[in-house]
């Protein structure tokens, strides 16, 4: 997974991987992705890459430029939602992924000995899910 990963940051400038490839680079879930998540501006262009299964999510600009850290993989700098950013995308894209990953991703960050609580729900307000996620937070804590 981690070639495809930088073959999308390769071929997709500005793009940045998110949901539930960035939760399987943080190793934070079970779940195998057989596509790259990808999220990009909302009115960029919709990627076509035919030889690498791709699924895009579009952000505005304050969401898209929250939250982005960088791997490098095989020599290529792949940039990533952070794992609090990510947690949050999970809840705000709920529907596309489903309820049960975003709430497996918030219990397995709230089981971490170091996370940043503060960081998350200033995340959450940013993406406007912090009516959201409060309830399941404040029932894992």
């Amino acid at each position: 997974m981690q070639g495809n990963l930088a073959a999308v940051a390769r071929r997709v400038p500005g793009a940045v991987v998110c949901l539930l490839s960035a939760l399987r680079l943080h190793e934070f879930t079970t779940q195998q992705p057989f596509e790259v998540w990808i999220a990009i501006p909302t009115r960029a262009r919709t990627p076509r890459i035919d030889d690498l299964p791709i699924r895009v999510v579009r952000m505005a600009a304050a969401p898209l430029s929250t939250g982005v850290a960088a791997r490098k993989i095989d020599g290529v700098r792949v940039p990533v939602f952070d794992l609090e950013k990510t947690v949050v995308d999970c809840f705000r894209f709920r529907s596309r992924i489903g309820l049960d990953v975003a709430l497996e991703a918030l219990r397995e960050y709230v089981r971490r000995p170091r996370r940043d609580l503060d960081r998350l729900l200033r995340y959450a307000t940013t993406c406007r899910v912090a009516k959201a996620i409060r309830p399941y937070l404040e029932a894992l804590l």
